[in-house]
């Protein structure tokens, strides 16, 4: 009687869908275990020192991973909480915050920890999931409330002077990742990407203005399959590195939002490293960094590195 056989693939925990198995594909390495299982790294970024910094959502905390390996922690655990991290050209931390999912907010910090000023108060309601700065100083944020059946969130901008909060990409069923192209990589204009968790979505948004759509200028530019898309981060050439949590994986996209490669964690057939949430690559070099962690799964949390297609470009929080 003819049947249904299971082959390596189907036997995975999360198998690569069928659309994207022919796409280059590269494993990437461990590169340093976090000593603490419970935690669930987040926002990745890199410092003008070089220092690889993160959050954890679990806890609040804000980390820093030197090049020699040094893990310390910028900021303690607290009650606002942090799923998101960008800096400020001035040095700063921006800390985005989806609260206890009824009262997110946006905060700055000192680089040592100290000296806190909240930008967007919990009391304006948003679930700030992550942010982007533009070369104005101000900066992008997305907002999770919402589900897939009713889209609450979307993309805000906040002005460099903190006082406004303009929306920018409303209705998105939990807004989530966010990264921006600057101009000299972009031959279209200023590009901005972001990802739709609740719909499986990733948007391209080509921008007059900072909080202008130009028209014609918002697409869906991907649907994907199965466990849903977190964080973004671009590269040189204006490619589009998308972290998939639940599927321990990234899967890269060129400025057209047409899928040019990707990279596994190890070991994510057997149902590890699946909460792959962000990644970020070291200004001015390919060296790619991605945080994971088992989520519900045994294996803990780390950091993994791989290389990118291009090199970062300077970020705005650079210049």
């Amino acid at each position: 009687m003819p049947g249904l056989c299971h082959d390596a693939l189907t036997r995975s925990v999360v198998p690569v869908p069928p659309c994207e198995r022919a796409l280059h594909t590269v494993e990437a390495e461990p590169f340093f275990r976090i000593p603490d299982n419970a935690m669930v790294p987040e926002g990745a970024v890199f410092d003008r020192h070089d220092n690889l910094l993160f959050v954890d959502a679990a806890s609040g905390r804000v980390l820093r991973l030197t090049p020699q390996k040094q893990l310390s922690i910028v900021l303690p655990e607290n009650t606002l909480g942090a799923s998101g991290l960008a800096v400020h050209k001035d040095g700063r931390l921006f800390i985005a915050s989806v609260g206890d999912m009824h009262r997110g907010s946006v905060r700055a910090i000192n680089p040592d920890g100290t000296t806190t000023q909240i930008i967007v108060a919990p009391e304006a309601g948003f679930l700030a999931n992550d942010l982007v700065f533009d070369n104005r100083g101000g900066f992008y944020f997305t907002d999770s409330r919402g589900s897939s059946a009713e889209p609450k969130g979307g993309v805000f901008y906040v002005s460099p002077d903190y006082r406004s909060v303009v929306p920018v990409l409303p209705g998105l069923a939990v807004g989530n990742g966010v990264a921006i192209c600057p101009d000299s990589t972009s031959p279209d204009g200023t590009l901005l990407w972001t990802t739709e968790h609740g719909k499986n979505r990733l948007h391209r948004l080509r921008l007059a203005d900072a909080t202008t759509i130009a028209p014609f200028g918002s697409v869906v530019a991907y649907s994907f399959t199965g466990p849903a898309p977190d964080g973004a981060r671009v590269d040189r050439e204006g490619n589009v590195y998308v972290a998939i949590t639940g599927q321990g994986r990234v899967l890269v996209f060129n400025r057209n939002g047409l899928p040019v490669g990707q990279i596994v964690l190890p070991e994510r057939d057997r149902g590890h490293n699946l909460k792959s949430t962000s990644l970020a690559i070291r200004p001015g070099s390919d060296e790619m960094f991605i945080v994971a962690s088992g989520g519900s799964e045994p294996g803990g949390a780390t950091i993994f590195r791989s290389g990118a297609f291009a090199p970062a470009p300077l970020p705005y929080s650079h210049q």
